[in-house]
């Protein structure tokens, strides 16, 4: 039997949960839940992992842009709109929980990069089969997770640290950095690559 709880009714339950023991504001978003719109902002609001990544970002977004100059300010302003855009669009995804929290991870280490909220460290160099040029990889062990900056010509991917039986591996949607006995496979967007360290 369905039924409808009256507002007011409503109202007192949420008050008695939050004077409850053990219930915490650290189980919301960084946004007000009642004004929560479309299904990914639901979902953020009924997933206490992802409501903890979005209080991360919240912080994260408002320390960079105290750090950042005026035009760069602007700039990740309109990179943030498209960012919640993208976000939103976790919506299509096969697993839409696996998809917003990859995005939020993402963006939280682009924005803790771009403001000097992480240190930034010297890029390791990796000749690769098949390549020209050095692709180089940026370890960023105080991130959480631990990530690396891949860049390969004008191109940069994140990936975050995963458990791996041997060696250490790095990955995200299409990428992949595995690194075993001092040589690294890397796989990007479809192509495989076998890579050592750069000796020059």
């Amino acid at each position: 039997m369905r039924f409808r709880v009256p507002f007011a009714a409503l109202s007192i339950v949420v008050a008695a949960l939050l004077l409850l023991p053990g219930y915490s504001c650290a189980d919301s978003p960084g946004f007000d839940c009642a004004a929560a719109r479309g299904e990914i902002e639901t979902l953020i609001c009924s997933d206490s992992r992802l409501a903890q990544l979005d209080r991360r970002m919240t912080t994260v977004y408002e320390q960079a842009m105290q750090r950042l100059p005026a035009d760069e300010v602007r700039a990740q302003q309109a990179t943030q709109r498209g960012w919640i855009k993208g976000r939103n669009d976790c919506r299509k995804a096969a697993d839409p929980e696996f998809c917003v929290a990859a995005s939020y991870r993402t963006r939280l280490v682009e924005l803790q990069i771009i403001s000097g909220q992480l240190v930034a460290p010297t890029a390791v160099g990796l000749k690769c089969s098949g390549e020209n040029g050095v692709l180089f990889a940026a370890f960023y062990n105080d991130s959480d997770p631990p990530a690396v900056v891949l860049s390969r010509g004008g191109d940069q991917v994140i990936v975050f640290r995963e458990r791996s039986a041997s060696g250490t591996k790095y990955a995200a949607a299409k990428v992949e950095y595995w690194e075993h006995q001092g040589k690294v496979t890397l796989k990007w967007f479809g192509e495989t690559l076998a890579c050592v360290p750069n000796s020059r």
